[in-house]
C-alpha cells in the first residue's frame, strides 16, 4: 500500500512540475525578437501579446494576440504550434499540428499578401520545417458591403508542404467547400443548405451543389445547381484573373416564384408568378468586388400566371389623364421579354403582357438611381379591339408613374372633338401615335 502511495505522490509531483515549469520560463525577451523578425519578413508592423511554452495536454508553443499591419489588417486571438518531438533531433523539423483560433482578415490584408509574391526573387530551396496539419477555427473575413459568416478550415499537408486536401465549412454548418489537389489542378466541390447570400439581394438558397476546377489563374465552374423559391437555377462559368478579373457564363432558370425576391428590391411595385428563362452574362473588373458593378447580361424570360402590383395598366389606358392606373394591379397569363443588364442599369425589351381582355407591349429602362423610363402600349378588348394606348412609364421602382403620352392625350382630344367620343377618340389616338413628333416630347 505504501508503495502505491509513493508512486501516486511522485506522479502528482511530476504533473505539477509539467504544469508549473512553463510559467517559470521567461519568454518576454523572445517576444521582441519574434515581432522584429515577423515585421522584417512581412514589411509591416507586427505585435505579439504573449508567448508561452506548454507541456500539457501536448508540448506546444502558444502565441497570443497577434496583430499584423498598422491598421490591424490581420489579427489572431491565438496560435498553437505543436512540434513532433522526435523531429527535433533531425535536420528537417516537423510541426505535427498548427492551430489558429479566431483570425480576422480585413480586405487591406490582401495588399500585404500580394507584396510577399513580389519579393525574394523567386528563391526556392529544401524545406527545413514541414507541417502535417493546419486547423483554423472561427475565421472571419471583414469585407465592405458584405456580411460573411465565420468559418473553420482543416488542411492536411504533404511532406513538401503542399496541401493534400482541404475542407472549409461555415461555423453554422450551412456551407461546405472541399478541395482536393490533382496534379496541376484543384478539384472543388461546394454544398450549401438553407443559406442566405451574403452579397447583393439576400436570396435564401434551399440547396446548392457545385463542381469546380482551379488551374493557375482560372476557375472553371463546371456545374452550379441551385434550388430556391420553389424553382431551380443552373449556371456554368469561367473566371480568370491573370490580369483583370474576367467572368463569362450562362444561366438557366426554371419555375422560380419571383414574389419574394422582387419584394426585396422594391417595396411598392411587386411582381408574382413563375419565372423561366435563360441567357448569358459577362463581367470584367480590376478587383473581384467590382465584378457585379461591371456585369453585362442578356436574359430571355417568361413569367406565368402572375400579378403586377402597384400598376393597373387597364385603368391607366382607359382613364385618360387621371391617376387611376397608379393603384391596383395587373393580372396576366404570360409576361415575356428580354432583360439587358449593363452594370447597374437594366433594360426590359420586347415586353409582352397577355391576359384575357388585355394585351400590352413595350420597353422599360431602370437607371442606377432606380428611375424608370419607357413606353408601353396597351390594348383592351371590349367586343372589338380598341386602339393601342401608349403609356409613358416614369417615376421610380418604389413609386412608378403611368400616364398616357402627350401625343395620345392630344390625339384623343382632337378625335373626340371632330368625330365624338368612342370611335373618334380611338382614331385620334392612332393618328397621334403615328405623328407623335408633332405633339412634342413626353419628357418636356
Amino acid at each position: 500500500m505504501k508503495k502505491y502511495k509513493r508512486i501516486s505522490i511522485a506522479a502528482l509531483i511530476v504533473l505539477i512540475v509539467l504544469v508549473v515549469i512553463p510559467f517559470l520560463i521567461p519568454m518576454s525577451s523572445y517576444i521582441t525578437q519574434a515581432e522584429q523578425a515577423a515585421s522584417d519578413a512581412l514589411g509591416v508592423p507586427v505585435k505579439i501579446g504573449g508567448l508561452r511554452v506548454a507541456v500539457l495536454p501536448t508540448p506546444r508553443l502558444n502565441v497570443n494576440d497577434v496583430v499584423v499591419g498598422s491598421d490591424e489588417d490581420f489579427t489572431v486571438e491565438s496560435v498553437a504550434v505543436m512540434p513532433d518531438i522526435f523531429s527535433l533531433f533531425s535536420d528537417v523539423k516537423t510541426i505535427s499540428s498548427l492551430q489558429v483560433k479566431r483570425p480576422v482578415v480585413k480586405k487591406s490584408a490582401l495588399d500585404i499578401i500580394a507584396a510577399q509574391g513580389t519579393d525574394g526573387g523567386g528563391k526556392t530551396g529544401p524545406a527545413t520545417v514541414t507541417i502535417r496539419e493546419i486547423g483554423i477555427q472561427q475565421a472571419k473575413l471583414v469585407w465592405p458591403d458584405m456580411e460573411l459568416p465565420e468559418f473553420n478550415v482543416d488542411i492536411l499537408m504533404m511532406p513538401e508542404n503542399k496541401p493534400e486536401s482541404a475542407q472549409i465549412a461555415t461555423v453554422d454548418g450551412k456551407v461546405r467547400i472541399d478541395l482536393i489537389p490533382e496534379e496541376d489542378r484543384q478539384l472543388i466541390t461546394v454544398t450549401a443548405r438553407s443559406w442566405t447570400l451574403p452579397v447583393g439581394t439576400p436570396l435564401l438558397i434551399d440547396k446548392l451543389d457545385g463542381e469546380m476546377e482551379l488551374v493557375d489563374n482560372r476557375l472553371d465552374i463546371q456545374k452550379l445547381d441551385i434550388e430556391l423559391y420553389e424553382g431551380k437555377v443552373s449556371t456554368n462559368a469561367v473566371l480568370n484573373w491573370q490580369k483583370n478579373w474576367v467572368l463569362n457564363g450562362k444561366l438557366n432558370v426554371a419555375g422560380v416564384e419571383v414574389a419574394k425576391p422582387v419584394s426585396m428590391v422594391s417595396k411598392s411595385t411587386q411582381l408574382s408568378g413563375k419565372l423561366t428563362g435563360d441567357g448569358s452574362y459577362k463581367a470584367s473588373a480590376k478587383e473581384p468586388a467590382k465584378l457585379m458593378d461591371q456585369l453585362y447580361a442578356d436574359f430571355k424570360f417568361k413569367v406565368l400566371n402572375g400579378v403586377l402590383d402597384g400598376v393597373d395598366l387597364a385603368k391607366a389606358a382607359t382613364l385618360l389623364g387621371t391617376k387611376g392606373g397608379m393603384e391596383g394591379q395587373t393580372r396576366f397569363d404570360t409576361l415575356t421579354g428580354v432583360l439587358n443588364v449593363a452594370g447597374k442599369q437594366y433594360h426590359l425589351r420586347n415586353l409582352d403582357i397577355v391576359s384575357g381582355l388585355l394585351k400590352a407591349s413595350g420597353d422599360v429602362k431602370i437607371k442606377p438611381n432606380k428611375e424608370l423610363g419607357g413606353e408601353v402600349k396597351v390594348e383592351i378588348k371590349k367586343g372589338a379591339t380598341l386602339a393601342a394606348i401608349p403609356l409613358q412609364i416614369s417615376g421610380t421602382t418604389d413609386k412608378p408613374m403611368v400616364f398616357p403620352t402627350k401625343a395620345a392625350m392630344a390625339g384623343a382630344a382632337a378625335g373626340t372633338a371632330i368625330l365624338g367620343p368612342g370611335v373618334g377618340t380611338n382614331l385620334g389616338i392612332q393618328a397621334a401615335d403615328k405623328l407623335k413628333g408633332l405633339f412634342g416630347s413626353d419628357r418636356d
